[in-house]
């Protein structure tokens, strides 16, 4: 343990990644419309661009269309072409995206336990006023 705690410590000072092994997740998955498009998918399962974007409410087309590639890019959402007149796109959560509801269970549950004591504290502070330093 003790061995790995140096070596963590020594790779954090060299590789900022390694600092906290979770920011390229955090990255991928936390990112502004991720997590509201990926519960969308998971949710309602396959969906068209239009009942997405009808789903994740104040997304433009174009970031939609962006968070959607990059999604895909990242193998979290499978984009299925259909040739048909007109065509039409859908898109659902792949595997590797399932895989993240234990993720976002663990998430809601902790927010419904703590929400609450953030927003006190919140509240606290700014009745405190800012700090001074």
């Amino acid at each position: 343990m003790a061995t790995e705690m140096n070596w963590s410590a020594a790779g954090a000072m060299t590789d900022p990644e390694q600092a906290c092994p979770i920011s390229p997740v955090v990255d991928i998955v936390f990112s502004r419309w991720t997590t509201p498009i990926l519960w969308s998918l998971h949710t309602f399962g396959r969906q068209r661009f239009v009942e997405l974007e009808r789903r994740v409410k104040n997304i433009t087309p174009k970031v939609l269309t962006q968070r959607l590639r990059q999604l895909e890019r990242d193998g979290l959402v499978i984009r299925t072409y259909h040739p048909e007149v007109p065509p039409r796109v859908e898109y659902e959560i792949s595997d590797l995206g399932r895989s993240l509801a234990p993720l976002f269970a663990h998430l809601t549950e902790w927010a419904a336990t703590n929400l609450q004591h953030v927003e006190q504290a919140r509240q606290r502070y700014d009745e405190a006023g800012s700090p001074r330093g």
